[in-house]
């Protein structure tokens, strides 16, 4: 999916080639087209810096061939990035973390 872009190289998603089966159900439950069928119809990772995640795929793979820690990753970033038309960047650039940048004028605080 050539619109959405994760931080290069900070997925946490790893799939285990040996422990596929070809059951393509991670094909299905992606939502941005991070696996795709290999010659021998199992998956490989075809864009790990698609991947936003979720955990779909690891939560429905019946054979523990995909693993991830979901929501590891930085979404606020890259959506810092779009809004701001740069690279992603977390917070205001001093340093802080997802989740700390400043609130927008008249943004409501969100709940704890």
């Amino acid at each position: 999916m050539r619109g959405f872009r994760y931080l290069s190289g900070v997925a946490s998603l790893k799939l285990n080639a040996e422990k596929c089966t070809g059951c393509r159900v991670c094909l299905s439950v992606c939502p941005h087209a991070v696996f795709t069928e290999t010659d021998d119809r199992r998956v490989r990772v075809a864009d790990l810096d698609a991947c936003m995640e979720c955990g779909a795929c690891a939560k429905n793979c019946a054979f523990g061939a995909i693993s991830l820690k979901p929501g590891v990753g930085c979404a606020e970033a890259i959506i810092n990035g779009w809004l701001r038309g740069t690279e992603p960047s977390c917070g205001d650039g001093s340093g802080g973390c997802c989740g700390t940048a400043p609130m927008a004028e008249g943004e409501p605080a969100a709940p704890a």
